[in-house]
């Protein structure tokens, strides 16, 4: 690939081309539904019960039949007492039972009228409201009919869909294997959190923000740690990392520097197809394959590698691991700043949510948009999408996408 002829690829174009080569998910477990947070489920499951299983009522109170209430106090006679759990004998006129929330009702019982419109006394209750017909009563099926779907095949399970299994009655679940991904990081300058900075050196953001963001997404991640800037080096961590990873992932070395080896190490073992992306933060954003395993490089400034990461990673990764919905959701908000400065590339500005004057819900810019600054990330809760060109005025529509959709 002759990169000085290479044109930047525009953002849609480069995740379309991302995505084009996702391997589809293949392997998969069967796990505990117990177990099940966070993994992605690998088949659509079906309820072979009903949700309830019968009639049941929802209300504490008296179990009537409304062809009995003809006065506006009725008196009936309680012949029984029907807790949750339990299943009670068939009502017959003039009769009523006492029942509680989740309680199977009686047969010839059509309605559940509440505790606080009835009056106990002995063996007898006064009713002082007509219920109509079917009020509070949760039907058998109402809320899953057996045979019914209950949950697609590629979705990430959450605590209510691991809830939702087990109420028809699903003690396992054939999950995707957890997708095993590689890290390392380049650079001389760049030293761990507690040793000594020496003058010029940094310590090493991105192997935090990287891990956070593989681990957040349910990845298994294999830290490969920091490797000098040094070809041979490179090369040589590259194909370990090939060898024990589905994806392989690096922050730093992709640009065109002289100390920027991470480019050529991957196209003298593999191939790389993809490294200039039309967006700010984070054009050098570098893809390919070290033998079969893909390959993805971020750029190393700490912003950079974060906005490349929410908006290309993570989709690839999400396909990956067999999740059918891949983009982000995206609001449409007012602008409380001037954005005047247009950049030939597409624009991910550091934004906070917060009230205006009016009551209105509008968007505010860190003030420092640097592809250094760490801590824009930390303040904002999303990114604000500026169209390549296009300068914003206070009040106008911005397009924002919050960091609950990019960072899990």
């Amino acid at each position: 690939m002759d990169n000085k002829k290479q044109n930047m690829l525009s953002a849609d174009d480069a995740l379309s081309f991302l995505l084009a080569r996702v391997r589809p998910a293949n392997k998969t477990e069967q796990i505990a539904t117990a177990d099940a947070l966070g993994r992605v489920l690998a088949e659509r499951l079906t309820s072979m019960v009903n949700v309830p299983p019968l009639d049941n009522s929802a209300m504490d109170g008296y179990a009537v039949r409304t062809a009995d209430l003809i006065n506006a106090s009725t008196r009936l006679r309680v012949t029984q007492r029907i807790p949750a759990g339990t299943v009670g004998q068939p009502l017959e006129a003039g009769q009523a039972a006492r029942i509680f929330t989740g309680a199977p009702v009686p047969a010839g019982c059509d309605a559940v009228v509440m505790q606080e419109y009835c009056g106990a006394e002995g063996d007898t209750v006064t009713v002082s409201k007509h219920p109509k017909m079917g009020e509070n009563i949760r039907r058998s099926g109402e809320d899953i009919a057996a045979g019914a779907e209950i949950l697609p095949a590629g979705i990430r399970l959450r605590p209510q869909e691991m809830g939702l299994a087990a109420s028809v009655g699903i003690a396992t679940l054939l999950v995707y294997r957890k997708l095993k991904i590689a890290t390392f990081f380049t650079g001389d300058e760049i030293v761990m959190p507690g040793e000594p900075l020496k003058p010029g050196q940094i310590y090493n953001s991105n192997r935090f923000v990287l891990t956070g963001l593989l681990q957040a997404m349910g990845c298994e991640v294999v830290d490969l740690g920091i490797v000098p800037d040094d070809f041979a080096a490179t090369v040589k961590v590259l194909e370990h990392a090939a060898g024990c990873a589905d994806l392989v992932i690096t922050c730093g070395g992709v640009s065109v520097g002289e100390e920027d080896h991470v480019k050529a190490a991957v196209e003298a073992v593999g191939k790389l197809d993809l490294w200039k992306i039309a967006i700010k933060p984070g054009k050098p954003l570098a893809f390919g394959n070290v033998g079969s395993t893909p390959f993805i490089g971020l750029p190393g400034n700490p912003v950079s590698a974060f906005v490349t990461f929410c908006l290309f990673v993570r989709p690839f990764i999400l396909r990956s691991q067999g999740i059918t919905a891949a983009a982000p959701q995206a609001f449409l908000l007012k602008a409380d700043f001037d954005w005047l400065k247009s950049d030939k590339r597409r624009e991910f500005l550091r934004a906070r949510l917060h009230m205006a004057e009016n009551g209105e819900v509008r968007v505010q810019l860190y003030p420092n948009q640097g592809s250094g600054v760490l801590t824009s990330t930390v303040w904002a809760d999303g990114l604000v999408e500026v169209p390549e060109g296009t300068p914003i005025h206070r009040g106008e529509t911005v397009k924002f996408l919050p960091f609950s959709g990019l960072l899990n």
